[in-house]
């Protein structure tokens, strides 16, 4: 489980002090896919980041299976399965040899870590890339391989940032079936994405943020409910109060 509490961020841009996050909160629960919904520049992606570790709040704390990230920022992290919001690889390496490299910083070894491996590679059903060089790699062999390094460890909980932007339709749908297997298999999965239709689809639950606040919250249906619309995007729009930022 994830829990966002009264999170604040500011960050100064040249003479100008910039609230990226202005008293956040959500609970992502076990067992449930989470959608963050917001238009651009709401604090979706500083929310993620600060939920990695890689900033700090300047007020609030977040908290990952009862772990206070700001007091135990490693052992958080190794709770957490992360896929950021670019695919960014080692293209000298195999695909073996890179997920290999993050099992081995998750502290596997051994067998343990060779059976994790082949696991990750059966289901992602990447056998025939394992071997190759990520040099020259597609989009959506990119996205498997970048999936693969951050579910090795078999975290309880998974944090994606937009991962299916660039992808194919054939690699959505792996990446969709995938996660639904793990959300019924009891994971916490977060994920932030522009595309209405696919947290209609996949989401139990929807967070709306809006200039670093909760702006709404509710599964995909009690969102157009309260918003009086019959589709999620409409009900974005009017729940913000403005369409700017809004892609389909």
């Amino acid at each position: 489980m994830i829990e966002v509490k009264n999170l604040h961020k500011t960050f100064k841009v040249g003479k100008n002090v910039v609230k990226a996050l202005d008293g956040l909160s959500f609970t992502a629960k076990d067992g449930e896919i989470t959608g963050i919904l917001g238009p651009n520049g709401a604090g979706k992606t500083t929310c993620l980041r600060t939920l990695y570790g890689l900033l700090t709040a300047d007020q609030g704390s977040v908290v990952i299976d009862g772990i206070q990230v700001a007091e135990s920022p490693l052992e958080a992290r190794s709770r957490l399965g992360i896929f950021p919001d670019k695919f960014g690889l080692y293209e000298r390496l195999s695909a073996y040899e890179q997920i290999d490299y993050f099992a081995s910083i998750h502290g596997m070894q051994g067998d343990v870590k060779k059976q994790a491996i082949e696991q990750v590679l059966i289901d992602l059903e990447m056998q025939e890339l394992a071997h190759r060089k990520t040099l020259g790699f597609s989009q959506g062999q990119r996205m498997k391989v970048t999936l693969a390094q951050a579910l090795v460890h078999q975290p309880k909980n998974f944090v994606l940032d937009e991962p299916t932007r660039g992808l194919d339709v054939m690699s959505t749908r792996i990446l969709r079936n995938y996660l639904a297997k793990h959300r019924d298999n009891g994971h916490c999965i977060l994920f932030s994405s522009h595309v209405m239709q696919e947290v209609a689809a996949l989401c139990d639950r929807v967070i709306i943020v809006a200039d670093g606040k909760l702006a709404a919250e509710g599964t995909p249906q009690e969102l157009c409910d309260l918003a009086g619309e019959k589709l999620l995007e409409d009900a974005f729009v009017k729940l913000i109060g403005s369409d700017e930022g809004v892609a389909a």
